[in-house]
């Protein structure tokens, strides 16, 4: 316990690193797994086939590849990004890649009369996603893309390979400095476990009001 109260300062700020990967590359992922998800089932084959060889790429590679060529491949050919734009950069295409194919599988789920109704009656395109098709298909995609935050929370830890000071990276440094790895360890898996929860919890809460909006 003694452990927690005096290095919760570093635990504290390291939390907060870790919660700003984590929101910022979510948000960021969603919009970008969105234009994907829509590019999934356009009509262009060039479109598709690029959205099909992006999802391929970074779904099928791992993680922390994926940080490491951000961080120290890009500098080698005149990109220089510092430690967290390089991890949120990673963990952004890494999300995107994932939550378009949950946009993409709400998106099909949609009754495709809606969208003959919406287009017979003259909308746009844009209104027509963003009025009928868009608050159903995040309904029904809200269960995996809520799992994919809490994955995509506790992926955040691969950022400490990178020098980025997240709750991971600041548990070993405790542990380098007190030699108790394990209580550090401990506390840092409390953590993530906390917040996690606490998503969890939210999820649950949003997926019963919108049952409740579209019952």
């Amino acid at each position: 316990m003694d452990l927690v109260v005096q290095d919760f300062p570093e635990l504290l700020k390291a939390m907060g690193v870790t919660l700003t990967l984590g929101v910022v590359s979510f948000v960021l992922g969603s919009a970008l797994g969105m234009l994907v998800g829509l590019a999934r089932i356009s009509r262009f084959r060039l479109l598709k086939a690029l959205a099909i060889a992006y999802v391929s790429v970074f779904r099928g590679t791992p993680l922390l590849i994926q940080i490491m060529l951000v961080y120290y491949g890009l500098p080698q050919i005149g990109i220089l990004i510092e430690p967290i734009p390089s991890a949120v950069l990673a963990l952004t295409v890494y999300a995107a890649a994932y939550l378009s194919e949950n946009f993409r599988a709400g998106i099909i789920a949609v009754d495709r009369g809606q969208w003959e109704a919406a287009h017979s009656m003259g909308m746009p395109y844009l209104r027509m996603l963003r009025r009928i098709v868009a608050p159903q298909a995040v309904r029904v995609a809200l269960p995996p893309i809520g799992s994919r935050f809490i994955a995509l929370m506790k992926d955040t830890s691969l950022a400490s390979a990178v020098t980025v000071v997240e709750l991971t990276r600041a548990a070993e440094s405790i542990g380098s400095s007190t030699f108790r790895y394990m209580e550090a360890f401990l506390v840092a898996g409390a953590a993530y476990w906390l917040i996690n929860t606490l998503l969890s919890v939210g999820q649950g809460a949003l997926e019963r009001r919108l049952g409740k909006a579209y019952a």
